[in-house]
C-alpha cells in the first residue's frame, strides 16, 4: 500500500542550498528521529554532527557493514538501505531522492519514500527534477524549493597542470583517477584521492588530507557528488562518460549539475570545466548547468515488497509483478536477485529451500553486497556455503569465517592488493552485523572492523605516499600562512627547509629536487633561496679567501671550488687567456660576485701559467729577435707543437745563436716536430686540449678526453679511432701516421735509431739497380720497443714516416745483414759509442738536424739498433748444424718476406717533413694508402719479374721523369750521379768540418773514424 503525502515536506534544490544542514537541525528538534543517506561515508558525517547536538549515548549508526547502537538511543543515522521498514519516530528524513530513478539502487530510494513515514514529520531531500513526480506520487505533498546559496559558473578547459587549487578533478575508473593524482604529484605537489571503492575510513581520511590544506587538489569519482561537504572551488571533468553497472554512457545534465554543484560553499561561487580529452561543453549545457534547469524524473524505479517465499520459484515469480500505478517501472534485476537466479539452478540449494522460512533465509542471504565486484556466479558460490551453514548448523561455520578473515588479515602490498582485501574483509564485516548469523558476532564485529580499520589506514598511507608530496604540501601550507620558513644547509650541501630536503645547493646554484615542476616550484625555490640568502654572501667570502688548492680546472672546462662547479671557461681573443663565465643564480649579486669572479680569474691564470710554465714563459720571452720571436709565437699559438715541415724555411734560416735563445726555453728540434718536452706530461696535454676544445668549439668533439688518459698510462703508441678529430692526438703528444700515433718523443727517439742505419758506409758494394745498401735498414727489437709497437704496427709507423719497403726473400736478406755484420767490427771499435759520435758530427755541421741529431740515445737503444729482428736471419739456421726440413721429412714452411726499408726518394729531410699522404709529383697518394709497388710487395717490378714499364722510360731502362723538375737535392733523377755517387742523407751540401776540440769526449771517436775511412 501507497502511502498519502499528507504530512510529507519535500526539501528541493540544487548543491549547496543547505538541505541536509536543515533536515539535521528538524531532527534534533524532535524527541526521536531516523535519517537515510545515499552513501555510508556520508552517514558518517552526519553521524559525528548530530554527535556534537545531543551526545554520542542518545545517536545510533547503522549501516550494512556497521553498527553503533548504545542503549536509550533517540536518533539513527542510517544508509537508505539498513532504513528500517516501519519505525515509531517522530521525524524521518531521506536524503538524495532523486536516487529512485537510478537503475541499480533505485527500486531501495522509491520504496522508503513511498512507504516509510514519521509520526509527526517526514522530510523528502532531493533536486528539484523530483518535484513533478513526487506531486504525481504523493498527493498532498509540500514542496519546498531552496534557491543556492552561491552562484555556479563555466570556466572553460584547461589543463590538468594548470587547474586553480582547489580544485576536484572528476573520472569514472581506478586507473584513470590513479594516473591524474600521480600527474599532479609530479606537477604540483600532490593530490587526495576519494573513490567508491575505498572504505569510508580511507575516504574520510583522504578528504581531511584535502581539507585540512595538506594538499590542493582531489581526484575523485562521482562519489563526491553524493552530499560530501568539501571546500572545492573548481570542479574539472577529466571524464564524461562512466559505466553504470550495465554500459558504458554519457553522463546527463543532471547528473553534470550534480557533480558540477560541489564547487563553491555556502556563500562563495564556484567554477566547473573540463580537462584532459573531455571537449569543451556545449552552450546550452553550461546554460543548464549554470541555471540548474534539467529535465524532470520522470520514472522511479519499482520492486514490490511483498515477497512469496512458499518456494523459490514463488519467489522469483514475486519480484517479476509489474507496478501498480503510472510513474513506477520494475527495475532491472539487482544484485541480490541475480544471485537468487543462479542459486536455482543449483539443486543441492533447492533441496534445503524446503519451507517458506528457510527460502526467506535464502532471499536475506542474497542480500550479500558484492564489493568484491565479482562474477555474479562467483558471488553466488560464496552466498550458498553461507546459505548451506545457516540451515545445516543454524550459523556460519566458524573454522570457514576465521580462515577467510586471516586471508584478509595482511597490510603488506600496493594499493589495488590492499584495495582487494579491504573489499573482502566488508564483506564479512557485513556477515557479523547480520543478526543470527554467528555463534559469537560481538567478537567478529570487532575483529573485522579492526582488521578493515588496518587496511583502511595502510592504503591511505600508501595513497599519501603516492600521490603526495609531503615536502611540498607542507612548505605550500607555511607559504599561504605567511609563515618565516626555517632553513639549513648540510655539510654535502643538502637543502632543508621546514625538515623537508628540498633541493641541492652546489657552489652558487640552488637545484629543486624532482617532483617540484610547475607553479609549486617557483613556490618552493622562492622559499628555499629567501633561507640562502646570508649563505650565497657567506659562501662568497669563502671563495675569495680560498687557496688554489681548493680550486681546480675539469676537463669539462669548469671551474670547481671544494669539487662544486662555481665557473666555466669559455673562448676569448688569446687562447692561453680563456673567459671566465661564473655560475651563480641570481642572488649572488653586487661586491660578492665581483669578489667571486675576480677570484676565479686568478686561479686560471695561475694554474694556466703553472701547468703550461714553458709555453707562458716562450710567449714573455723578450730575448727573442725576428725569425726566433716569430718562431716562437707560432708555438705559442699552436700550443708548443709544430710539424717540422711546415717550418721548415723558418728553421733552416735560423743561425745557432737563434737557436741556442730558442733551446733555452726548453724548445726541441726534432727530426718530424718542433715541440716542447715538457707539455708532453699528462697535465699540460690535458690543459691544452681543453684550451684548444675552448677556442675551436671542441669539447663535444669525438676524441676529446680519450687520448689523455692514454698518455696518462705511458702509453707510446695508440691505435687511431677514425671517428677521433685528428687535432687531439697532436695537441695530446701524439703524430697521427694512419692506423697508428706515435707519441712525438718517442717518434723522435726511433729516428734517433734509423739515422745512423742509413749512413754511408765504405766498401758496400753498390746494387746493380743503383740503390744503395747502405741507404737501406731493417727494423730492430729497439724500436719495436720504444714503441710498444709489433711489427705490423712497425710497418705502418714506417709507411706512414715516409719510407718505402723493399720486399726480398731471406737470402737476400741474410746476405744484407751478412754485409753489415762483416763490416761491424771495425764501425764498433770504440764501442755502442760510434752512433753518438755520428749524431754529434752531423751536428756540427748540419744545421737543420741539431736536436735531433745531437740527443744522443740510450745505451740499451744503440746497442739494441745494431741488431736486426732475429727473422732475417733465419736462413743462417743450417750453418749451425741444423739438421735440412728435407731430411727430417718434415713439411718446408715457406719463409715469410723480409722487409728493408729505406727513404721513399726524396732526401729525408724533405720526406719527413711532409706528412704521409701530402707528398707531391709521382710519390704523392692518400695517407695511409701504400703504392701499388709496396702494396704488391715488389721493387718497381710486375709479378713476371719484369721491369714495370709505369716507373721506367721507353726503354725500360732509367727511370723517366715525366716532364717535371728534379728536386733539389733528389739524385735520383740526375743521370750522370745516379749511378756513380752513393745518396747523402743531408738535404744541402755538407759543410766543411769545424775543428774538434781536443778535450771533447768525441775526440778520439773522431779521429778513430777518420783512421777507418783511410
Amino acid at each position: 500500500m501507497i502511502l498519502s503525502g499528507r504530512g510529507v515536506t519535500a526539501v528541493l534544490g540544487p548543491t549547496n542550498t543547505g538541505k541536509t544542514h536543515y533536515a539535521i537541525e528538524r531532527m534534533v528538534a524532535h524527541g526521536t528521529g531516523v535519517i537515510g543517506l545515499p552513501l555510508r561515508l556520508l552517514a558518517r558525517e552526519v553521524y559525528t554532527r548530530v554527535v556534537e547536538k545531543v551526545g554520542a549515548q542518545n545517536v545510533a549508526l547503522v549501516t550494512g557493514e556497521e553498527k553503533i547502537s548504545p542503549p536509550g538511543a533517540r536518533f539513527q543515522v542510517c544508509t537508505v538501505e539498513a532504513m528500517p521498514r516501519e519505525t515509531r519516530a517522530a521525524f524521518v528524513a531521506i536524503d538524495e531522492v532523486q536516487l529512485a530513478g537510478d537503475l541499480e539502487r533505485g527500486h531501495i530510494f522509491t520504496d522508503r519514500i513511498l512507504h516509510l513515514r514519521g509520526r509527526d514529520e517526514t522530510l523528502l531531500l532531493g533536486a528539484g527534477t523530483m518535484r513533478p513526480i513526487l506531486e504525481q506520487m504523493l498527493p498532498g505533498v509540500t514542496v519546498v524549493e531552496r534557491p543556492r546559496l552561491s552562484q555556479l559558473f563555466y570556466a572553460g578547459s584547461k589543463k590538468i597542470t594548470r587547474l586553480p587549487q582547489r580544485s576536484a578533478i572528476v573520472a569514472f575508473s581506478a586507473d584513470e583517477v590513479y594516473a591524474i593524482a600521480e600527474l599532479i604529484r609530479r606537477q604540483r605537489g600532490g593530490a587526495a584521492v576519494v573513490l567508491g571503492a575505498l572504505s569510508p575510513r580511507t575516504r574520510n581520511a583522504q578528504v581531511a588530507l584535502y581539507q585540512a590544506g595538506d594538499v590542493e587538489y582531489l581526484v575523485a569519482t562521482d562519489a563526491i557528488g553524493m552530499g560530501l561537504n568539501l571546500d572545492v572551488d573548481h570542479v574539472a571533468f577529466a571524464q564524461d562518460r562512466k559505466f553504470d553497472g550495465y554500459q558504458f554512457r554519457h553522463l546527463n545534465p543532471a547528473e553534470l549539475g550534480q557533480i558540477a554543484g560541489r564547487a563553491g560553499r555556502h556563500l562563495r561561487d564556484g567554477t566547473f570545466g573540463v580537462t584532459g580529452r573531455v571537449d569543451p561543453f556545449e552552450d546550452d549545457l553550461v546554460h543548464r548547468i549554470e541555471s540548474h534547469q534539467f529535465d524532470a524524473v520522470k520514472v522511479l524505479q519499482w520492486r514490490t515488497k511483498n515477497f512469496d517465499f512458499r518456494s523459490i520459484h514463488a519467489l522469483r515469480q514475486s519480484l517479476d509483478a509489474v507496478p501498480p500505478i503510472l510513474g513506477l517501472t520494475r527495475a532491472l534485476p539487482a544484485v541480490d536477485q541475480q544471485a537468487l537466479e543462479h542459486l536455482s539452478r543449483y539443486p543441492e540449494i533447492v533441496d534445503l529451500a524446503s519451507s517458506p522460512a528457510r527460502v526467506e533465509k535464502l532471499w536475506e542471504a542474497c542480500a550479500l553486497p558484492d564489493y568484491r565486484r565479482i562474477t555474479p556466479a562467483q558471488h553466488a558460490d560464496l552466498i550458498a556455503t553461507i546459505y548451506s551453514d545457516l540451515v545445516l548448523h543454524g550459523t556460519v561455520k566458524e573454522d570457514f569465517l576465521a580462515e577467510q578473515v586471516r586471508r584478509a588479515d595482511h597490510t603488506d602490498g600496493e594499493i589495488d592488493t590492499l584495495s582487494a582485501r579491504i573489499a573482502q574483509i566488508r564483506t564479512w564485516t557485513y556477515v557479523s552485523n547480520r543478526p543470527g548469523w554467528l555463534a559469537d558476532p560481538t567478537h567478529w564485529q570487532e575483529k573485522t572492523r579492526e582488521i578493515e580499520d588496518r587496511l583502511s589506514d595502510a592504503l591511505h598511507e600508501r595513497l599519501t605516499k603516492r600521490f603526495v608530496d609531503r615536502r611540498t604540501s607542507v612548505l605550500m601550507k607555511r607559504l599561504r600562512e605567511n609563515a618565516m620558513l626555517e632553513a639549513e644547509i648540510s655539510v654535502n650541501g643538502d637543502v632543508f627547509v621546514e625538515g623537508h630536503h628540498v633541493g641541492q645547493l652546489a657552489g652558487f646554484r640552488f637545484t629543486p629536487v624532482s617532483g617540484t615542476e610547475g607553479p609549486d616550484a617557483t613556490a618552493v625555490q622562492s622559499a628555499a633561496q629567501k633561507a640562502l640568502a646570508l649563505e650565497f654572501e657567506a659562501r662568497a667570502a669563502r671563495l675569495h679567501a680560498a687557496g688554489n688548492a681548493d680550486l681546480a680546472i675539469s676537463s669539462d672546462g669548469l671551474v670547481r671550488w671544494l669539487g662544486d662547479p662555481v665557473a666555466r671557461l669559455s673562448s676569448s681573443d688569446h687562447v692561453m687567456r680563456p673567459r671566465v663565465i661564473p655560475l651563480a643564480d641570481e642572488q649572488l649579486t653586487g661586491n660578492a660576485r665581483d669578489h667571486v669572479v675576480a677570484r676565479i680569474e686568478r686561479f686560471v691564470n695561475f694554474h694556466i701559467s703553472t701547468v703550461l710554465k714553458p709555453l707562458d714563459d716562450l710567449s714573455r720571452a723578450e730575448d727573442l729577435q725576428g725569425l726566433a720571436k716569430g718562431l716562437a709565437f707560432q708555438l705559442v699559438e699552436n700550443l708548443g707543437v709544430l710539424f717540422r715541415r711546415d717550418v721548415s724555411e723558418d728553421v733552416k734560416s735560423l743561425d745557432q745563436d737563434a737557436r741556442a735563445s730558442i733551446r733555452k726555453y726548453g724548445v726541441r728540434f726534432g727530426a718530424y716536430h718542433i715541440f716542447m718536452p715538457a707539455l708532453l706530461k699528462p697535465a699540460p696535454a690535458e690543459l691544452i686540449t681543453l684550451l684548444w676544445a675552448l677556442q675551436n668549439d671542441g669539447l663535444d668533439k669525438p676524441g676529446y678526453g680519450d687520448l689523455i688518459p692514454m698518455l696518462a698510462a705511458g702509453r707510446t703508441s695508440v691505435v687511431t679511432d677514425p671517428g677521433f678529430e685528428r687535432t687531439f692526438y697532436k695537441l695530446a703528444g701524439f703524430r697521427f701516421l694512419g692506423k697508428r700515433a706515435v707519441r712525438i718523443d718517442i717518434l723522435e727517439r726511433l729516428a734517433d735509431l734509423i739515422r745512423p742505419l742509413l749512413q754511408w758506409k765504405p766498401g758496400t758494394a753498390n746494387r746493380p739497380d743503383g740503390a744503395y745498401d747502405g741507404r737501406r735498414f731493417t727494423t730492430t727489437t729497439a724500436m719495436l720497443s720504444i714503441l710498444g709497437a709489433t711489427p705490423d704496427d712497425m710497418e705502418e709507423i714506417l709507411k706512414g714516416l715516409g719510407y718505402r719497403a723493399d720486399v726480398v726473400k731471406p737470402e737476400e736478406a741474410a746476405a744484407f745483414l751478412a754485409a753489415q755484420t762483416a763490416s761491424a767490427p771495425q764501425e764498433t771499435t770504440a764501442g755502442e759509442a760510434a752512433p753518438q759520435e755520428t749524431a754529434a758530427d752531423e751536428a756540427a755541421h748540419n744545421p737543420d738536424h741539431d736536436d735531433a741529431d745531437a740527443e744522443t740515445t740510450s745505451e740499451a737503444d744503440t746497442g739494441a739498433a745494431a741488431a736486426p729482428v732475429a727473422e732475417a736471419a733465419e736462413p743462417a739456421a743450417a750453418d749451425a748444424g741444423e739438421p735440412a726440413a728435407a731430411e727430417t721429412g718434415e713439411e718446408v714452411a715457406e719463409p715469410k718476406p723480409v722487409l728493408l726499408w729505406r727513404p721513399g726518394g726524396r732526401n729525408d729531410q724533405q720526406r719527413n717533413q711532409r706528412p704521409h699522404g701530402d707528398r707531391r709529383g709521382q710519390n704523392s697518394r692518400p695517407q695511409g694508402e701504400t703504392r701499388r709497388d709496396e702494396r704488391d710487395g715488389r721493387d718497381g717490378r710486375r709479378g713476371d719479374g719484369r721491369p714495370d714499364n709505369k716507373f721506367k722510360g721507353k726503354d725500360g731502362g732509367k727511370p723517366r721523369n715525366d716532364g717535371k723538375r728534379p728536386e733539389k737535392g733528389d739524385r735520383r733523377d740526375r743521370p750522370d750521379r745516379a749511378a756513380s755517387q752513393p745518396m747523402r742523407f743531408e738535404s744541402k751540401p755538407q759543410r766543411k768540418e769545424k775543428p774538434i776540440d781536443p778535450d771533447s769526449p768525441f775526440a778520439k771517436l773522431a779521429a778513430l773514424k777518420e783512421q777507418m775511412k783511410k
